[in-house]
């Protein structure tokens, strides 16, 4: 905001003033809650504000205000004020949002960020990022708690008593508030598991194959020499056969072993899933598909551009890769000269006993975890904001948009207009660039609120839905998150060991043969012990004790 002129400011405050000594004249005697005082940080006086738990603070203060928004995510492309919904919601609470975006890694953006003593007022990052605790160890965010208690104690009404509790640090102050937080108890209640993670096909392939069985190493190869004797090219381009999503660290360890139903624990104990046999099986697996000719790097060194160019013209076969990023691209290609090249779950590599997939449901940890910068100037616009946005009134508008507009309703309930669902089944990039409805702005999703107004999905999305839900482990949420994070000595042993499992994964898959595989592995188990492995376990070890015992309260 503009710092106002010496003028407008006296003006203001000598109205103020005299609105405060007519209140008290008029209302002498009787027991109101007080206004909350400027924040010292603040750029611009600020209007009074009457403070209530049960009425929503942002309402007595509407006036102009930017606020920037980092989203850790590169691939995250919305704006805002440019769509209906986003200038819809400036409109009506005065808050315009600058969105930013890292351009490489979200982590190292923000240690730069935090270096640099300047921090975007409002951020996202994803509930597993190493660097949620430096901003909390670093005082680099507020407690949302004591922001609350001062300037609009509304929020703790409708940010959830068990959400701020799960995210509670040991001096009693809350940081973070996520979104798409899940309990198990809603879960097992409502059906909704929230679970994303997928084996997908294409689907004209697969069934022209004659639907290979790829639960075993054996089908899993036969197929991939099946497609590169009969399916190597598509449309003139060459067909890539596989596909992992986030690459070493994410699609080829955590979620490929979750396909393989990999425990996290035996005996309560934390297990070391990275050298269980059946995953090391089917490491060699991809590293004989590797030596025969049937897969190549490219899953591992693609760009987002290149992974996106292959999706959007069904270049690949087959894919690691969670559901809900295929929402945009499956109905188009169903809409396309080629109707049956859209992409559908089944099931993928399985352990040698044949178990269904374990696939990691919602958590309380949510996927993204919002938080207020010390760098802002107005702090409680920023918390009042949060508020509005968790709140079922927010919800609604963030997700609908604007009644009359974008939804109307039809017998009690929400519905989208008829264009509004057409370009929702038939075109969600151009729904949300046009729009900024629906999924558009996720980063305070509240999954039980706004998925009572989901309209019923395409089936081309459904069955990957259904899939999901369908071997979704929904008590695994618990194991999320157990890994070390920030500048700890053990966080950074298991920051090392991270980065050198990244590396040694393309060596393995590379590896001339199972001998040279062993040797490599056997290597990087030598190195992860010296880093610090076994005080890694003993934290994991620790942390799901803490979790456990959170859980049952």
């Amino acid at each position: 905001m503009k710092v106002t002129r010496n003028k407008q400011y006296m003006a203001i405050v000598l109205a103020v003033i005299l609105t405060l000594s007519m209140t008290a004249c008029s209302n002498s005697g009787k027991n109101e809650a007080k206004p909350t005082s400027q924040p010292t940080n603040s750029t611009t006086p600020q209007a009074e504000v009457t403070l209530s738990p049960d009425e929503p603070a942002w309402k007595q203060d509407t006036s102009p205000v930017d606020l920037t928004w980092f989203v850790g995510a590169n691939w995250y492309g919305q704006t805002w004020g440019d769509s209906v919904n986003s200038k819809y919601i400036t409109e009506k609470t005065g808050v315009n949002i600058k969105l930013e975006v890292p351009s490489g890694e979200a982590n190292e953006q923000i240690t730069l960020m935090m270096t640099s003593g300047k921090l975007p007022d409002l951020i996202s990052m994803g509930s597993w990022e190493t660097a949620i605790k430096k901003l909390w160890e670093g005082d680099h965010v507020y407690a949302l708690n004591e922001l609350a208690e001062q300037y609009d104690p509304y929020f703790f009404k409708v940010a959830g008593d068990g959400t701020l509790k799960w995210y509670r640090q040991e001096n009693g102050n809350t940081y973070g508030v996520p979104n798409d937080s899940f309990s198990p108890n809603l879960m097992h209640e409502t059906g909704m598991t929230a679970a994303n993670q997928t084996f997908l096909v294409r689907k004209d392939l697969y069934e022209d194959m004659g639907k290979p069985d790829l639960s075993t190493p054996d089908g899993f190869l036969g197929a991939l020499q099946l497609l590169k004797d009969q399916y190597s090219e598509y449309k003139g381009q060459p067909i890539s056969p596989f596909f992992s999503m986030g690459n070493v660290p994410y699609g080829m360890t955590e979620y490929l072993q979750n396909l393989l139903a990999v425990p996290y624990e035996k005996d309560g104990k934390v297990y070391d899933r990275l050298t269980d046999p059946d995953y090391i099986t089917w490491l060699k697996t991809f590293r004989t598909a590797y030596e025969r000719g049937l897969i190549n790097v490219d899953f591992l060194v693609d760009s987002d551009t290149q992974v996106e160019e292959k999706t959007n013209n069904a270049r690949y076969f087959m894919q690691i890769r969670e559901w809900t990023g295929m929402t945009a691209v499956n109905p188009l290609l169903a809409a396309s000269a080629n109707p049956e090249s859209y992409y559908i779950a089944v099931d993928g590599p399985q352990n040698s006993k044949g178990d269904t997939a374990k696939l990691f449901p919602g958590n309380m940890d949510g996927w993204m975890v919002t938080m207020i910068s010390k760098s802002t100037e107005n702090p409680e616009r920023a918390i009042r904001f949060l508020s509005y946005l968790a709140s079922e009134e927010g919800q609604r508008d963030v997700f609908l948009g604007k009644e009359g507009e974008t939804w109307e309703m039809v017998d009690g309930k929400p519905k989208l207009t008829a264009e509004v669902k057409e370009l929702l089944d038939t075109d969600l990039a151009k729904l949300e660039k046009d729009y900024g409805i629906m999924d558009t702005y996720w980063m305070m999703r509240n999954p039980v609120i706004v998925n009572q107004w989901r309209p019923e999905k395409t089936p081309v999305i459904k069955q990957m839905e259904d899939f999901a839900n369908a071997q979704a482990d929904i008590d695994s949420g618990i194991y999320k998150g157990l890994d070390p994070q920030g500048d700890s000595e053990v966080a950074v042993a298991w920051t090392r060991i991270s980065q050198n499992w990244e590396e040694v994964m393309p060596e393995l898959i590379t590896a001339k043969d199972e001998v040279a595989f062993d040797k490599i592995f056997e290597s990087f188990l030598d190195r992860r012990l010296g880093y610090g492995f076994d005080k890694v376990m003993e934290y994991r070890q620790a942390e799901l004790d803490v979790r456990k015992a959170k859980m049952a309260e």
